[in-house]
């Protein structure tokens, strides 16, 4: 059953804040963010120096205000969270109450994909590391980057510095001092650096861009790295069928992509990245420049003809993977391509293309001249916005959810799919 399938899908439009009305009893309000179905409004107020709250739909989160406060988000099952600073000290407030643990300073809110679990960076006393659902870990570090939390929530990772070296022992950095900490525990090999990861489906393996010496790079999983060397190797991913690991890797001046080591496509390009698997298993998608300044998406090694003199991005499918999609910039102006063909429609800017379940759809918010609204198989809704939250399509899709704002007022609107398509 969709996750969506327990919201409100009637046909119709109603109020959920009025943001004028909220300014005239602050000095000041800071970003809105909306709930994933749409139900609520929420933003940052200050009330005076040093005193900030957060409205849900005009309403206080609680009586006591907090010092300071930032990065609000709506978790995946509809939370609200925010960073917050009481007393001088930083935690994660869910929901208005505030965890246990407090920090010296805390950034990059993680969520799996039930939002069940919430993660963030932290640093305690010039020392990082990881909590997660209120719980730090035991174990923390001089130095850690790309923070990573597991679809399920179950494994916490991050790049850490495990050997203090000065700026000028650049032989000990050559000898390898950073590494993974998994659920903060370091994998028991170092490298020269280590980047971006990702990690299983089951939570069980993570894999990591590493750095083997000044030259050579591979990918890493689980600390034992790929026998095959590269010059360079871009963010792994995970099969979700067979767990294999899939990256972007550069042999001979060019890019491809490598499979648990092993050259997966016969195409060679200037550049790939942010590669899927499509939901048989049997088939990769990739975006690709196959000559300078000319972008595209690939699939299964061959490039779509057309290209892009700007950027590709945002890459997407539909249920079964018969369709993809993704933005695409050129001089200047995005517009949506799907399955190799660019629509007609071009926008000042445009937002990852989402599909209904059926596939027949694709819709995209866009924004021209300032004013936003919601396209839809290349046709764009009569329709426009000061701002707009969505689109979601419902799980028969016929219809789309998307709030918007006008005056300062926010609404909750369902619309009939063909109410665009005119």
């Amino acid at each position: 059953m969709s996750a969506f399938a327990d919201w409100d899908w009637d046909i119709g439009s109603k109020r959920i804040a009025d943001i004028e009305a909220l300014k005239k009893d602050y000095q000041w309000i800071e970003e809105i963010h909306v709930s994933p179905n749409g139900e609520s409004s929420a933003v940052i107020v200050n009330i005076d120096e040093g005193e900030f709250n957060v409205c849900v739909n005009g309403t206080p989160w609680r009586e006591e205000p907090f010092d300071k406060m930032w990065n609000l988000h709506y978790s995946p099952d509809g939370r609200l969270t925010a960073i917050v600073s009481e007393m001088g000290e930083w935690t994660m407030a869910v929901d208005g109450e505030s965890w246990s643990n407090t920090f010296g300073y805390l950034w990059k809110p993680l969520f799996s994909n039930d939002g069940k679990t919430i993660a963030a960076a932290f640093q305690q006393e010039m020392k990082y590391g990881m909590v997660v659902n209120d719980v730090p870990w035991e174990n923390t570090f001089g130095n850690m980057t790309c923070p990573t939390l597991s679809k399920d929530g179950t494994n916490c990772s991050a790049t850490v510095q495990t050997v203090e070296t000065s700026q000028a022992e650049i032989f000990e950095f050559q000898k390898g001092s950073y590494s993974v900490a998994q659920n903060g525990v370091v994998w028991d090999r170092n490298f020269v650096n280590v980047w971006n990861m990702s990690i299983s489906n089951d939570g069980k393996a993570v894999a990591a861009e590493v750095r083997l010496n000044l030259y050579d790079y591979t990918i890493a999983v689980n600390g034992k790295p790929w026998d095959t060397i590269f010059s360079c190797v871009w963010e792994p991913i995970f099969h979700p069928d067979n767990q294999s690991v899939i990256a972007p890797v550069r042999i001979n001046g060019k890019w491809t992509l490598a499979q648990d080591g092993k050259i997966a496509w016969g195409g060679r390009f200037v550049q790939l990245w942010s590669p899927k698997v499509l939901p048989d298993g049997k088939h990769m998608a990739a975006i690709v420049a196959p000559s300078f300044g000319k972008w595209t998406v690939a699939v299964d090694s061959v490039p779509w003809k057309t290209c892009f003199n700007e950027m590709v991005t945002d890459l997407v499918f539909n249920e079964t993977g018969s369709r993809i999609a993704a933005l695409g910039k050129n001089n200047g102006r995005w517009t949506v391509i799907v399955n190799g063909t660019s629509w007609n429609n071009s926008f000042n800017r445009a937002w990852t293309p989402v599909f209904s379940a059926n596939g027949q759809y694709v819709a995209a918010k866009v924004e021209t001249n300032g004013k936003y609204s919601i396209a839809v198989n290349d046709q764009v809704w009569s329709q426009s916005y000061d701002a707009i939250w969505g689109p979601v399509f419902s799980p028969d899709s016929t219809k789309i959810l998307c709030c918007s704002s006008s005056n300062g007022k926010i609404d909750r609107q369902v619309i009939p799919v063909k109410t665009i398509l005119k």
